[in-house]
């Protein structure tokens, strides 16, 4: 399946290390494609170009440009998956019509293949299911680049206040841990390496255990031990809360 990228920037070019594979790409005059093409192989292009020659199509311009990418494209492509934000899968059909049309919504991590890809399975204009073995091919290409978790569109801002800015957050929770390390005393970039290593040691073992929080607190914790104390802390200190906040603030934005 030979995959076509509109657009250059920071997802396609995760998408496109993750794939580890010759690129077809092309940008709005950034450079950027040139670069990814450079990095990878294959070669930039303009986005007709792009489109004659791909099996399918990732948009990964900005929500913005769809209807002006479509104007150029929508009679040259047969399959399009989107991974524009905050853009239903309607509007992309109506931009593509006659088009088969896929949503995903894949976050950063994809270029190390340690990524989420949440895929929202939508109904064609006409009430019937995109052809199921186009379906499977598509879903295989990003399974490829990590775990793909089906979800319903109207939960598309959550999921994506959960994913896709999820990256940004376990990076601000490496920070603030390093900066309290460093305080007291731990060089930098120990306390980054035992800060990001846990991290990563703590997600492998989270899936290990189902995703069962409770039970991986409770391996670490003793009664009245220091696990606890730490724990209280960031409780008195709101670390839920902040979180709740957070997704109010983002889902706040994007209605």
């Amino acid at each position: 399946m030979r995959v076509g990228l509109i657009g250059s920037g920071n997802m396609a070019r995760a998408l496109a290390r993750g794939w580890g594979e010759p690129v077809l790409c092309s940008d709005g005059g950034s450079g950027r494609a040139a670069a990814l093409a450079a990095e990878l192989g294959g070669r930039a292009a303009g986005n007709q170009e792009v489109a004659r020659e791909s099996d399918v199509v990732v948009l990964c311009h900005k929500p913005y440009q769809l209807d002006d990418v479509a104007r150029q494209i929508a009679g040259h492509v047969s399959t399009v998956v989107s991974v524009l934000g905050s853009t239903p899968a309607r509007e992309v059909m109506a931009a593509y019509p006659g088009a088969q049309v896929f949503r995903l919504i894949p976050n950063t991590p994809v270029e190390v293949r340690r990524g989420v890809t949440c895929y929202m399975p939508s109904a064609l204009p006409d009430g019937s299911r995109p052809d199921g073995g186009l379906e499977s091919r598509v879903l295989e290409l990003f399974g490829r680049l990590g775990a793909v978790v089906w979800i319903e569109e109207r939960l598309a801002d959550v999921a994506m206040a959960v994913s896709s800015l999820g990256p940004a957050y376990q990076a601000l929770l490496i920070e603030a841990q390093v900066d309290a390390a460093v305080r007291h005393g731990l060089k930098a970039d120990v306390a980054s390496r035992l800060a990001v290593e846990t991290m990563a040691g703590a997600a492998a073992l989270l899936e290990a255990r189902d995703q069962d929080t409770l039970a991986v607190r409770r391996e670490v914790t003793s009664p009245g031990g220091s696990t606890a104390r730490g724990l209280d802390a960031l409780e008195r200190g709101g670390v839920r809360a902040a979180f709740q906040s957070a997704i109010d603030r983002v889902l706040r934005v994007s209605a």
